[in-house]
Parts: C-alpha cells; structure tokens; sequence
C-alpha cells in the first residue's frame, strides 16, 4: 500500500504533501460536513497530523470552526474543504483529510459510513460497508 500521498484544493493554490498511510475511510453523513461539501456525505480519511505538510505560498488556507472543538479547513480562493481536526476528540494529534482532493491514486481496504441518522433523506446507502448511527 502506497504511504506516499498528494493532494490540492480546485485552484491549486494549496497542495499537500501525506507522508504516511492513510487510515480510518469515513462516509461522514452528518449535516455539517454535507454542508462544508455540498454533497450528500463527505468522505474522509485520517492522518497524524505530524505527517501532513501543506504548501501555501498566497495564504490562501483558513480554518472555520463548526463547533467548540471541530476545526475545518479550505482554500479562500475556491471553497475547497480540506482537512478538519477535534481537538477533544479520541485522536487530537490526526487530521481527518478530504480525500476527493487526492491527486494521488487511493485504494482503501476498508470503509465505513459514519452519522448515517442525518444522512440525506434521498440518499440510499447500498454498497454493504458497515453504518453507524
């Protein structure tokens, strides 16, 4: 399995570098990351964050807070969503990375779909990987 990864937001202004094997695939359902993506459900996967460098030469990168603990970052320029961090959460030093900002080809082993109680009430999950409420 490849532990070398790239990755930029749509404008290419941010670019990152993953110096690791990426962990723990996510279909996150919940409204918050359907809202920073646009999209039905966002799909994540994890990283410590000592193994991400990020290149941004404009400064473009800003970070939002969704919640008391949840930090979300995009590129200002094209609204890309990123990465987002919880700073209380079970894993405080791991960044959880947007993975349709690879550049890199990703094969994940395993996946799973997470908060699926608030997932789109149009959408249907039927692809056999495991859900949690």
């Amino acid at each position: 399995m490849t532990s070398d990864f790239h990755g930029s937001c749509l404008c290419g202004a941010i670019t990152y570098h993953i110096s690791t094997s990426i962990k723990a695939v996510t279909h996150c359902h919940c409204s918050q990351c359907r809202k920073a993506h646009g999209a039905a459900f966002a799909t994540y996967g994890s990283v410590p964050a000592q193994a991400l460098s990020c290149s941004d030469p404009q400064a473009m990168l800003r970070v939002f807070k969704s919640s008391p603990t949840v930090s979300r970052s995009f590129c200002s320029g094209c609204g890309t969503s990123l990465f987002w961090a919880n700073a209380s959460g079970d894993y405080p030093d791991w960044l959880s990375v947007a993975l349709g900002t690879l550049d890199t080809p990703f094969e994940p082993t395993r996946q799973k779909h997470v908060h699926v109680q608030s997932k789109a009430c149009w959408l249907v999950i039927a692809d056999g990987w495991p859900q949690q409420q």
